[in-house]
């Protein structure tokens, strides 16, 4: 299964068709807990991943997380040895998740809630294995009383992973949008390199690591206050649209 939509066809709202949400470090508070699981691990082999480490791991994939935790405490490892530490670090991440809890990004669940009102297509788009995302899914459905997601697309649905487009070109096809009409809220580097190959407007909020400015990217130190209005905006300044006057 490549995505899971999870109610109807698109709407729109002038421009803007759709909103692509990015999870852990956008909506909610759980890069900290993966940073954490990868630093016990370091400690498990015997060193400590330094702060620059554990920064360019922010968004990836956990075999790029894998190779840059190895390159940092100089170690060698080999396949085996990698999906074993990857598969500790996931069920790490999720025990931390199960008993710390899973709380709101800033500003991430009033958007959420405004979106969904404004009647806009949703997705889920996350490097994350569908079997940890879920916790994360089910905390956020838990919490609204609904889903808000149109479709979920999870890192092991992908033929690729962020930084290459195709997650969100995915999402954009189960959703019936172009890529022009949506949105795409990311806070990291690979999230937002995806984001604009796949077409879309991208809006970076960074949490644990810096974000570089340039293309169709607007950076925001934070979801609060942020309305549809905004992301509206976005695609017509995307797409050389004057705002009125």
């Amino acid at each position: 299964m490549s995505a899971t939509p999870v109610s109807s066809a698109p709407r729109s709202f002038q421009s803007l068709q759709a909103v692509l949400f990015d999870m852990d470090g956008t909506l909610v508070e759980t890069e900290e807990l993966w940073g954490e699981a990868m630093d016990e691990l370091a400690a498990r082999l015997g060193g400590r991943f330094s702060d620059a480490g554990r920064q360019q791991t922010v968004g990836a994939s956990m075999r790029v997380a894998m190779q840059v935790l190895y390159a940092d405490l100089g170690l060698t490892r080999d396949d085996e040895q990698l999906r074993t530490d990857a598969q500790w670090v996931e069920e790490r991440t999720a025990a931390l998740m199960t008993s710390r809890g899973m709380p709101w990004r800033p500003g991430a669940r009033e958007l959420l809630l405004s979106v969904g009102a404004a009647g806009l297509a949703t997705a889920l788009v996350t490097t994350t294995p569908r079997r940890i995302a879920a916790l994360v899914i089910d905390s956020i459905t838990t919490d609204l009383g609904r889903t808000p997601f149109d479709v979920t697309v999870c890192g092991d649905e992908v033929p690729a992973r962020k930084p290459d487009p195709a997650p969100y070109l995915q999402a954009m096809s189960a959703l019936g949008v172009e890529p022009g009409a949506c949105v795409v809220i990311e806070d990291s580097q690979v999230g937002v390199v995806a984001g604009l190959a796949a077409g879309a407007a991208v809006l970076g909020v960074p949490s644990l690591q810096p974000l570089q400015a340039g293309g169709s990217l607007t950076l925001r130190e934070s979801l609060a206050g942020l309305g549809v209005a905004d992301l509206v905006a976005l695609v017509d300044v995307r797409a050389g649209v004057s705002p009125p006057a």
